[in-house]
């Protein structure tokens, strides 16, 4: 069954409503320039809210690698999403710096040629993010992608979280095209940025996790 990543939590209500309906994930977004940002502090209060059989990721965008490894031992989280262009050396040193961590590291998907920038990466990212290549902007685009492209994706042999663009109307589909380890949204469950809508998360769970 496909694992669910409801990334941009911003309030621990939120994280509450993922949990209880079934999230395996929730993302806490430090990225600078994401209107889902959030402080330490305000991670802090969410992660009290969360089950421990939730694991919780960190999101970061061409982070200092201080600012990270200290985040990730104040907050213990589980995973670390790197969605910029941090390099292999970049992503080592992190594993250096907190034993255990896992990572995550994302691709924006335009054509087949992003697989020769992934290949490097398999010995040292955990898993794969795909989301979708939109100019100038690193994710929460709303955008989809060719889910073909995420299915040849597997071949690499990296778990696959699947993101870009998913909503309730539309993941299964994208499960079944493209069948993830995990699905992960964002914008596609959302009243605001700030804020998800309970019945949409609800209809997005439900859904993809009737897949096979």
């Amino acid at each position: 069954m496909v694992k669910i990543k409801i990334c941009g939590i911003t309030c621990a209500q939120d994280a509450t409503w993922a949990a209880n309906l079934g999230a395996d994930f929730i993302g806490l977004n430090f990225f600078k320039d994401s209107p889902r940002k959030i402080s330490p502090q305000n991670a802090l209060e969410i992660l009290k809210e969360i089950p421990p059989f939730v694991s919780s990721v960190g999101v970061f965008v061409n982070e200092d690698i201080k600012n990270i490894v200290k985040l990730v031992k104040k907050l213990s989280l589980s995973l670390v999403q790197l969605h910029g262009e941090e390099t292999v050396e970049y992503c080592r040193q992190i594993k250096e710096a907190v034993p255990g961590i896992k990572i995550i590291k994302a691709f924006r998907i335009k054509d087949e040629t992003v697989f020769d920038s992934m290949r490097p990466y398999l010995e040292i990212a955990d898993y794969f993010l795909l989301d979708v290549y939109v100019e100038g902007i690193a994710g929460g685009t709303g955008a989809t992608f060719n889910w073909d492209l995420a299915l040849k994706a597997k071949e690499l042999g990296k778990p696959i979280f699947l993101a870009g663009g998913l909503t309730p109307e539309n993941v299964q589909e994208a499960v079944d095209k493209a069948k993830p380890f995990a699905a992960d949204v964002a914008s596609g469950i959302e009243r605001s940025p700030k804020r998800k809508d309970y019945d949409k998360m609800k209809d997005f769970i439900n859904k993809a996790k009737s897949r096979i």
